[in-house]
């Protein structure tokens, strides 16, 4: 007998409607498909550059203070305008190809390697054609399916400590730029490499300027205040400023804080196409020339790859496998921004993982990237303001982005599997006490591959790591073989 109830019918759950796209912009960009509106793209544009725009000051501080083996230093000012102009590129670049909010500047972390690793062996010229080269290698690995498959070849925890390393070796870099570690010099009878400020005791107005801005980075970052790392680069400078009038401050460092008189000037465009894509080889070998190029490689290969994912998935776009739709777009633009870094010697362009602040306003579609690139755009005609930063006030952003990495990162590493804790361990600790990512990356790959084959894991070594490994360690024996 029927029942006198309604009879029900499970249906299966049917997606919402897809909104029509309101305009041209709309379609183009998915603004209306992806959940977003105009206005939030826009101030997600606007929340990006704010958070990232520490670059231009920092970039040029880093790559300002190394010479090359000549001796020669870049212009500050011309670093500013390369940096703004690369950024503004590769972020225009992501926008309209890529789709994806995510802005690109010169990296922390590859800079380090330029300024301190390539430089001294050869030409700024040529270190820049090294950067080229490394974004052509990217290109090429994106075009025949290879990025993905080299991605997979070292294991999660090795690239974990990689990056760790990194961010270690920049807090290290910020330390000792400011003045608040320095090295003790041999003949002080001491067997203490390092010290604290000068003869183990902090003094002088600009080691206070550092250390007060420093507790506020890191407050404002508890806080989770937007732009955190740039109002303290500010604040920080109009202390400096003020200290500088009233008070008698011998030296600064690079950079005195003074205003420039005229804040808007024309760019200077000196450093672009200033790069020679063969030269370094012709100064280090064909060898150790491939492993520089190696490791701008790795520093901008698993750098971008983790950010790209992290804000795809941050900002609702992966698909249901974990997959970002039109990531070989988005890589191709990333292979374009390392090589347009190099070519502009403004170091290698990367995707900086302050794109979140934009993902956390609401931007969801690549109008967000014109819009943080277009801001680059005018930042190309305040050069001067760059310029008069001190590192004191800046290098305060060093110690938080080391942090923020570290603290991104460790938690994926399984401490519990010696095989890969050690790799990790070893690849983090030896880039600031070696002062060299690359010798930090080689002992990683080598223990890596030593420690598994050993424990009788040696199948599950990737063919790539086991090459790899094995130009590292006729790397470090060449000395020894007498081919240096």
């Amino acid at each position: 007998m029927p029942s006198s109830a309604t009879a029900t019918v499970d249906t299966p759950d049917l997606p919402p409607p897809v909104p029509r796209p309101a305009n041209g912009l709309d379609r183009y960009f998915a603004i209306s498909e992806r959940g977003s509106t105009v206005a939030r793209e826009v101030r997600g544009g606007f929340a990006t550059f704010f958070a990232m725009a520490y670059i231009l000051v920092l970039n040029p501080i880093i790559l300002g203070s190394a010479e090359d083996m000549y001796g020669h230093q870049l212009d500050g000012g011309q670093l500013v305008t390369a940096t703004v102009v690369t950024a503004a590129f590769s972020t225009l670049l992501m926008g309209v190809i890529g789709n994806v909010p995510i802005a690109l500047a010169a990296g922390l972390g590859v800079n380090t390697v330029v300024a301190l690793q390539l430089a001294p062996r050869m030409s700024w010229a040529d270190a820049m054609g090294m950067v080229v080269l490394a974004g052509f290698v990217v290109i090429l690995l994106v075009a025949t399916g290879l990025r993905e498959r080299v991605m997979n070849a070292v294991p999660l925890g090795l690239r974990k400590g990689i990056a760790i390393g990194i961010g270690l070796f920049i807090m290290l870099i910020g330390l000792v730029d400011s003045g608040f570690v320095s090295r003790v010099p041999d003949a002080a009878g001491t067997t203490v490499p390092l010290g604290l400020g000068t003869g183990g005791h902090l003094t002088g107005w600009p080691v206070l300027v550092f250390v007060l801005g420093t507790l506020l980075t890191l407050a404002l970052l508890v806080r989770k205040v937007p732009g955190a790392i740039l109002i303290s680069i500010v604040v920080m400078t109009a202390l400096a400023m003020a200290v500088h009038a009233a008070a008698d401050v011998p030296s600064w460092g690079l950079t005195t804080p003074e205003w420039p008189g005229n804040p808007v000037a024309a760019p200077d465009f000196g450093l672009f196409w200033e790069f020679s894509l063969f030269g370094g080889f012709e100064k280090v070998g064909l060898l150790t020339g491939c492993l520089f190029v190696f490791t701008v490689l790795l520093s901008c290969f698993f750098d971008a790859m983790g950010t790209i994912l992290g804000v795809g998935d941050e900002a609702g776009l992966m698909d249901r496998d974990g997959n970002l739709p039109g990531i070989n777009r988005v890589l191709v633009v990333d292979g374009i921004a390392v090589a347009a870094g190099g070519a502009g010697s403004a170091s290698a362009n990367t995707c900086f993982v302050e794109s979140t602040a934009g993902v956390g306003e609401g931007a969801r579609t690549g109008l967000a990237s014109v819009v943080t690139g277009l801001l680059f755009s005018v930042a190309l005609f305040l050069t001067p303001l760059a310029t008069m930063v001190p590192s004191q006030a800046a290098t305060p952003a060093l110690l938080a982005v080391g942090f923020l990495i570290l603290a991104g990162s460790v938690r994926d590493i399984d401490w519990s599997d010696y095989t890969i804790a050690v790799p990790a361990f070893l690849a983090m600790v030896m880039m600031p006490f070696t002062y060299s990512i690359t010798n930090g990356i080689g002992i990683g790959f080598i223990a890596f591959t030593v420690l598994r084959l050993v424990a009788g894991r040696g199948r599950e070594v990737p063919v790539a790591m086991y090459a790899v490994s094995a130009v590292f360690v006729f790397y470090y024996a060449m000395p020894a073989l007498g081919l240096t």
